[in-house]
């Protein structure tokens, strides 16, 4: 039986499908700006550390995160509802080298979901996160970028990189009724700052 909501699954190649039809809440498409601001400096790295939740004061989020790993097809698991971000917990700990992976949903059963807004992110604004040592991972957003799901940059999303950084992740763009999924996946690219 088809649940008309809509459901994001991410890929590691970027894919995002969708089960039933759009909510009301979906995202009219909005430009994603590409620009690339000089980078802040960048600081050292911090020890493994599960997250343990999300706050990105410009579009109003401050949520808990929970581990997410990947489903028997290999795409990765997204959270349950649109209320919780998570963590890819096979990439690493957000303030350890390399691309930390949180993944959200748009909408959920017609309301807007953690990364409605994510979209709307710009290069300078600040993302922190509270990680189980008690210690907060700054993180200063560089870029926002959409790609086509059927044209999604995997290394450059996933790869290794040699500082701390953090990749936030979303479906968008406009909503394919037909393909049931959106066409695009929205992504904010983050360097570690204090």
């Amino acid at each position: 039986m088809a649940v008309a909501v809509a459901v994001c699954t991410l890929a590691l190649t970027g894919g995002c499908a969708a089960a039933g039809s759009p909510s009301a809440a979906a995202p009219s498409p909005v430009p994603v700006l590409s620009t690339v601001t000089p980078a802040p400096a960048a600081v050292g790295v911090l020890p493994a550390s599960p997250p343990q939740r999300l706050v990105i004061p410009s579009i109003s989020v401050d949520t808990g995160l929970i581990d997410l790993g990947l489903q028997p097809d290999g795409t990765m698991e997204v959270p349950a509802d649109g209320s919780t971000a998570g963590w890819y917990v096979h990439s690493p700990t957000p303030g350890e080298r390399g691309p930390a992976v949180l993944a959200a949903h748009v909408d959920w059963q017609g309301d807007k979901g953690v990364f409605y807004d994510l979209r709307r992110t710009e290069p300078g604004d600040p993302i922190r996160v509270l990680r189980a040592d008690g210690s907060t991972a700054a993180f200063t957003v560089q870029r926002v970028e959409r790609y086509p799901k059927d044209d999604f940059p995997t290394e450059k999303v996933y790869g290794d990189v040699d500082s701390a950084q953090l990749r936030l992740i979303t479906c968008g763009g406009e909503f394919d009724s037909a393909a049931r999924s959106y066409r695009d996946n929205v992504v904010v690219y983050a360097v570690l700052t204090g």
